[in-house]
């Protein structure tokens, strides 16, 4: 399986900074890129400098790549930013990571997020085909889907964990009279199935804090309070149930 494998968050699958390893399968995950970004807010007044792609790639390098050698690269939803269009920005930056990504594994596949309603040309420049529910992967039974719908493929119902991303899950962690935000993996229960909440890996926002915001995806219309929470610093570290969390 080569590599060190990072924290374990359920049997066979490891956190990597952002990133989840699929070892039984080598595939390699990744969810919220949002590349592109800079520019939308940019043209909305906000003069936010352009560093979230150099970020990523940086993360991916130097805290990913060097612990899995990956088959497959699964780019779980959200690729891009833009709902409506293929900006500029986004044009540069998605093709070149495609191929970053490309010369790292043997197959990478794209599932298409609520962000990434206009990716397929770029798709289609790259020779790739986008999974519109998910992604089933055999040996680790583990349904990579990006969360903002339930699927209803015979794949979805088989597989005994889902992953999923687009929450953008964040905790605050409070000690005296210092809050810090970190991104987090929550680790829980949907119905019968083990379910991983994987953060986003743009660099532009930590997330979502899942204890004091509301939640987007139907996965978690429910109290999540006995999910871990495994939050990503110099290291991936278990805080415990968030329930336990101040």
């Amino acid at each position: 399986m080569g590599k060190s494998q990072g924290t374990e968050l359920l049997p066979g699958v490891f956190a990597l900074d952002t990133a989840l390893w699929m070892a039984k399968d080598k595939a390699l995950v990744l969810a919220d890129l949002h590349l592109g970004l800079e520019e939308a807010f940019n043209r909305q007044g906000v003069l936010l400098p352009r560093f979230n792609f150099e970020d990523i790639k940086k993360r991916l390098e130097k805290k990913v790549f060097p612990k899995a050698e990956p088959e497959i690269i699964i780019i779980n939803g959200d690729l891009k930013h833009e709902f409506g269009k293929i900006s500029e920005q986004e044009w540069h930056e998605v093709i070149e990571m495609l191929r970053l990504l490309q010369a790292h594994c043997k197959r990478t596949v794209l599932i298409r997020g609520n962000h990434d309603k206009i990716l397929g040309p770029i798709a289609k420049w790259e020779g790739l085909s986008i999974e519109e529910e998910g992604l089933f992967l055999e040996k680790s039974r583990v349904f990579v889907s990006h969360g903002e719908t339930i699927p209803s493929s015979a794949e979805f119902k088989k597989a005994k964990t889902i992953a999923i991303g687009h929450e953008h899950p964040a905790v605050t962690i409070r000690e005296r009279y210092k809050r810090e935000q970190f991104k987090c993996f929550l680790v829980g229960k949907f119905k019968d199935k083990s379910l991983i909440v994987q953060p986003s890996m743009n660099a532009v926002s930590i997330g979502t804090d899942v204890k004091r915001q509301q939640l987007l995806s139907p996965f978690l219309r429910r109290s999540i309070e006995t999910f871990r929470v495994f939050a990503v610093a110099d290291k991936v570290y278990d805080f415990g149930k968030l329930g336990a969390l101040e």
